[in-house]
């Protein structure tokens, strides 16, 4: 009698297969860390989740919304979180930047800042006014209910970042500020980076402008200061030079596939007509809309067809020549009147950079740079006693272990204390800081 040993089964479809050492780790997996990345990533955070508000906590929903689909839309803060928490997961996640906004308890404004992980700089704004996405909506005689187009990110349209520069003593033109061209980079690092060449069209379904104008003067004289404005758009598509009968029989061909609750509001009724060339000719005759409001000759563009490998094979395709379609923009919201303040080295903490409102002398800004070199050798010195301090605390314990005795739960909660005290230490820090640079 012959027996046959049974083998185990391995589940191909469902199971990871092993990791080929040969490979590089980024290839077919999802990155580990930012670097690995080309997508940008965001988090939306509101620090002070019981303290800032219902309309900022509704604003920071709408921005996700608005940064959506490479972006933490279901993030729930707590009381107990801290930056550190957030930046100590923006690597793991492939997070790039943070938006955090906050409110300040004594004049009740908002406040958002820009920072990019994982080493900074931080771009500080004052959220001069903002609208949130249902009082967007209630100004609005025919608002948009927006459904797919959040499964791609928006257009980035910049108007007006550049400040005109005189040109340099050997005719060269003017380079600009150091700050406007990080304020450029940073808004456009929020986003991934399109192609005109292989990004389709048809991905392409929502726009997001930030326009940036000066704050007039008193003075009359050129400003320096200056305001960004942010709208979000979205866009809609309409094919242009056909008559209007001719629409409504293509939308009543697609309405055919759709249920038959749906069909009644869309099929035009030619009940009463005895001959299609009296609804071709006369559109109010089946209840058309005879009113030619047409658009703009401006909104109007050729656009290419899209081609697909899924289309018919290439003996059995029909040339087709570019398509006229009408562009129109709809506001979804939300809006935001930005002014930049501040810029910080580092991640939300560091040297001060630039500052709208106070300039430094030459002196100030070496007795700054000398303050900040001493606080970071204290604080890379208090660190690596805490360092040694905790090894040796366990090298005690181990030794305690060793003779007999229990570590306890005591010296455990020593060790914490003692990890946390460096941080508290970094925020007071950071407070005394930005007290001194103010």
């Amino acid at each position: 009698m012959v027996r046959y040993t049974a083998r185990r089964r391995t589940k191909k479809r469902t199971h990871i297969p092993p990791a080929d050492p040969t490979k590089s780790a980024t290839v077919g997996v999802q990155p580990l860390n930012a670097s690995a990345s080309r997508t940008p990533k965001t988090m939306v955070i509101r620090v002070g989740a019981s303290e800032v508000g219902p309309s900022i906590s509704e604003l920071v929903r709408d921005v996700r919304t608005m940064m959506e689909p490479y972006t933490a839309s279901r993030l729930r803060e707590r009381k107990s979180n801290r930056l550190k928490d957030y930046t100590t997961m923006a690597g793991p996640l492939g997070v790039t930047q943070l938006l955090l906004f906050s409110r300040n308890v004594g004049s009740g404004s908002a406040t958002l800042r820009i920072a990019r992980c994982p080493r900074g700089p931080t771009i500080h704004f004052r959220v001069k006014n903002y609208s949130l996405c249902r009082d967007v909506r209630k100004s609005l005689r025919n608002p948009k209910t927006p459904g797919k187009e959040f499964a791609s990110p928006p257009l980035l349209v910049m108007n007006n970042f550049s400040t005109p520069q005189p040109p340099n003593a050997d005719g060269t033109p003017g380079r600009p500020p150091p700050h406007e061209a990080l304020l450029t980079s940073m808004f456009q690092s929020l986003f991934p980076p399109i192609s005109a060449q292989r990004t389709p069209l048809s991905s392409i379904r929502r726009v997001l402008l930030l326009d940036r104008q000066p704050i007039p003067s008193d003075s009359g004289e050129a400003s320096s200061e200056y305001i960004i404005e942010a709208r979000h758009y979205l866009i809609s598509t309409k094919a242009v030079g056909l008559s209007k009968p001719i629409c409504r029989l293509g939308a009543a061909q697609r309405a055919v596939r759709q249920p038959k609750s749906s069909r009644r509001s869309t099929l035009p009724n030619m009940g009463k007509l005895e001959d299609i060339a009296d609804y071709m000719l006369d559109p109010a005759a089946a209840g058309g809309y005879t009113s030619e409001s047409e658009v703009e000759e401006d909104a109007e563009v050729e656009v290419l067809p899209s081609t697909s490998n899924k289309q018919a094979p290439r003996k059995k395709r029909t040339p087709r020549g570019p398509e006229k379609r009408a562009i129109k923009l709809s506001e979804i919201g939300p809006r935001m009147k930005l002014e930049m303040f501040k810029i910080e080295e580092g991640l939300a903490e560091g040297k001060v950079l630039w500052h709208a409102w106070e300039k430094k002398t030459k002196a100030e800004e070496r007795e700054l740079e000398v303050r900040h070199k001493q606080r970071k050798e204290e604080r890379d010195g208090r660190r690596e006693a805490q360092r040694e301090n905790v090894k040796r605390k366990k090298a005690e314990k181990a030794a305690a272990k060793g003779r007999g005795g229990g570590g306890g739960k005591g010296q455990e909660e020593d060790d914490d204390e003692e990890m946390w005290d460096d941080e508290y230490d970094d925020e007071e820090e950071g407070e005394d800081e930005e007290m001194e640079d103010k």
